[in-house]
């Protein structure tokens, strides 16, 4: 048999073996690949994306990023809400002295507010680096015009993406509207920074549709990126990284006007100004609003519009990562490897207890996994192969609890039946372990049945008589034929008994495999067949003694007598007369020495009489395929020899090795067993490898070990 097939044959083997891991795995897979398909798991992702959120490691203050903010006290300072144009006016003039890059108003402004509007007006227009906000109008939102004192390169909007549980876990950086494109607030101020750093927005060498700023490229999101389904991916959206609260600088309004702020503070910097009051409403819900015990507080619009920019800033100049997903089919695949992985352990240990505690390392190292691909970047799925493995461990321990049921049923019967026959009897398990064995049995060995019940030949046998039997066992497994075998059996008192073991394969209801052997003792018969054999040898001998004449005497002398081909003898005549024939004419002689593979197998499984019938076989299809003047030997066992006395070229000894690997892989037909055998081959060459008879049998002999060694069926010259 072909390596191919011996491949093809172990694969189909092992998915026999593990179908019913392969189909409950595959099963629960597509039903939570079809859950997560209808948008019913997407809650629990996005819980359990926010706790990877807030369990990464709390990072450093970015000070690139500074807060003003206007809180209750500066309200009840300014006593006026909302803020008079003329406070304003002067806090704008203060942060402007600082010389920061930008400064972000992050307050709608669309109406005049007096006192001091002319005042606004004109420090507006002295600060070109001022970006103001507007919100645009939606289904769900009302619109605000932008402070209309800016102008539109001064502009950005305001609007920001909420998830089904109300929280904003994206960032927007363009809107289209009447297909123009037009800059989120937190995208302008990003981009007045990076700017004085010499980064320009332009297309990504990996697609030129992805939006790249210096080593960031900011790859849109998509309606169907990570637990989102059917999500609104409207404009130019990406997944936000959130710092952790507190991440950056801040100060009150009054401290400002009041002088209480280093320059330092601002200076080369982005301001914003915003609004850190809860009534005013300017509140928003983020992975951060909810902690494992209480609420925590909610992100003021000031602090997203913080976050938002400090992430362009990071990916931009730090190459701190963007949050990626991976492609919905590599996600498929993953949920049906954890599947996979439980029901495997659970079928590999067939235990609850280890079941469990597998289940729970497992998850372990999915949650951990999770935990270090999210800090570097990557949102991989969590809940659903969560799920998927432990609804396929659950599974799998429910079929193998019915299956342990259905055995115990089976076992009852079994030993009921057995117990009333005479021969010793086993049965195994597919571990090779007895299950049920039979009082005749049990007085063969010499051991109780509590002694044996669930152990192996191993733990009672010698070594080799161990390794017989479970040869045997398994060899039935796999093949599913009924097999005869004889075998020698040692019991508990040292006593060796020659067995004969019919061994077969029964299956109950639910699938169950079971191995029952019958035991005959034959020892006593074979004692005999041997003595009578014996007789019979003698006196054939003394027959052939009187009647051979002195040409079958040479006969015998110089041929094998099972295969009647010339033996050792005869070879080395005639190889030492092709030898001295390719000296005196200058012409080359080869020499093949072939040993069988696969031969001992032939001969321990279906016995001597068999391989001798395959040996005649072999040495008839070898005479066969050769020339009149080439001659074949056999040496013994199954060693054969051929020595090609004119050989033309070296081609010619390759043509006629080819010709023998083809005719011997072919099938015998023993009796009603067909066998597959095959054979390597070594050859040398005179005079290239040798001019004299031991060397070139040495380095004949030599090349057909290393042909065993290359993979056997084939020959090799030395």
């Amino acid at each position: 048999m072909s390596k191919k097939n011996s491949k093809w044959e172990r694969l189909k083997q092992w998915l026999w073996q593990e179908r019913r891991v392969l189909v409950t795995s595959s099963s629960v897979a597509g039903s939570i690949i079809i859950l997560r398909f209808l948008g019913l798991l997407q809650p629990f992702e996005l819980a359990a994306l926010d706790q990877l959120v807030r369990l990464r490691p709390k990072e450093s203050v970015d000070e690139r990023v500074v807060i003003v903010e206007i809180n209750e006290s500066d309200i009840k300072r300014a006593q006026k809400w909302p803020i008079p144009d003329a406070d304003m006016a002067r806090l704008l003039e203060k942060i402007n002295s600082f010389k920061p890059r930008g400064i972000g108003l992050d307050i709608y402004r669309d109406l005049p507010q007096e006192p001091g509007h002319k005042a606004l007006v004109k420090v507006s227009k002295s600060i070109p680096n001022l970006i103001g906000i507007e919100r645009f109008q939606f289904e769900t939102s009302l619109g605000v015009p932008p402070p209309p004192f800016l102008s539109q390169q001064q502009i950005g909007f305001n609007n920001f993406v909420y998830d089904i549980d109300g929280k904003v876990r994206r960032s927007l950086l363009y809107r289209y509207v009447n297909g123009e494109a037009y800059e989120s607030f937190a995208l302008k101020m990003a981009l007045i920074y990076l700017e004085e750093e010499g980064v320009e927005p332009q297309p990504a060498q990996v697609n030129p549709n992805y939006l790249q700023l210096g080593r960031g490229v900011f790859k849109p999101f998509s309606s169907q990126d990570g637990a989102y389904v059917r999500a609104d991916a409207g404009g130019y959206q990406i997944l936000a990284n959130f710092r952790s609260p507190d991440s950056f600088q801040t100060v009150s309004m009054s401290a400002v006007l009041d002088d209480k702020v280093a320059p330092d503070l601002m200076r080369d910097r982005l301001v914003l100004i915003g609004l850190k009051t809860s009534s005013t409403g300017d509140v928003f819900y983020t992975p951060y609003s909810y902690g494992f015990l209480k609420s925590a507080k909610p992100f003021f619009g000031v602090e997203l519009h913080a976050n938002f920019i400090s992430q362009i800033l990071s990916a931009s100049l730090e190459e701190r990562p963007l949050i990626n997903v991976w492609p919905e089919a590599v996600e498929a695949v993953w949920i049906i490897i954890w599947s996979w992985l439980g029901a495997a352990f659970c079928w590999q240990f067939r235990s609850p207890k280890k079941s469990a505690l597998s289940i729970s390392l497992g998850s372990s190292c999915l949650i951990v996994g999770s935990y270090f691909a999210f800090c570097f970047g990557y949102w991989i799925p969590l809940v659903p192969p969560l799920l998927g493995m432990l609804s396929s461990g659950i599974v799998i321990i429910s079929y193998l609890a019915h299956l342990e049921e259905e055995l115990n049923r089976s076992k009852e019967f079994l030993q009921k039946v057995i117990n009333t026959i005479a021969d010793p009897i086993f049965v195994k398990d597919r571990d090779h372990h007895w299950i049920i064995l039979n009082q005749a049995y049990c007085n063969f060995i010499g051991y109780p049945l509590e002694t044996l019940i669930q152990n192996s030949d191993y733990d009672f046998f010698p070594q080799h008589e161990a390794d017989v039997f479970w040869k045997q066992d398994e060899l039935v497994f796999t093949t599913g034929k009924e097999l005869e075998n004889e075998e020698d059996f040692t019991d508990i008192r040292g006593n060796t008994h020659l067995i004969a073991t019919k061994r077969s394969l029964h299956k109950d209801a639910v699938g169950n495999l079971f191995l029952v052997g019958v035991i005959r003792d034959i020892t006593e018969r074979k004692r005999i067949e041997e003595e009578l054999k014996q007789t019979a040898a003698e006196l054939s001998r003394s027959n052939e003694e009187l009647k051979l004449s002195g040409d079958q005497l040479r006969h015998l002398a110089y041929h094998d007598p099972l295969t009647g081909l010339p033996n050792r003898k005869q070879f080395y005549e005639r190889l030492q007369d092709s030898l001295e024939l390719a000296r005196s004419n200058n012409r080359l002689m080869a020499l093949l020495f072939l040993d069988l593979d696969g031969f001992k197998q032939v001969n321990d499984t279906l016995g001597h009489d068999q391989g001798d019938q395959l040996l005649k076989v072999v040495s008839q299809r070898l005479t066969g395929c050769l020339r009149g003047s080439d001659t074949v030997s056999r040496l013994g066992g199954d060693e054969f020899t051929v020595i090609l006395p004119a050989v033309p070229r070296v081609e010619d000894a390759a043509r006629v090795a080819d010709k023998i690997l083809a005719t011997l892989s072919q099938a015998f037909i023993l009796g009603e067993h067909t066998v597959f055998v095959t054979v390597s081959i070594g050859v040398s060459l005179y005079p290239m490898n040798g001019e004299a008879v031991d060397i070139l049998i040495k380095n004949a002999d030599t090349a057909m070990y290393r042909a065993k060694e290359l993979g056997r069926n084939r020959y090799e010259f030395f």
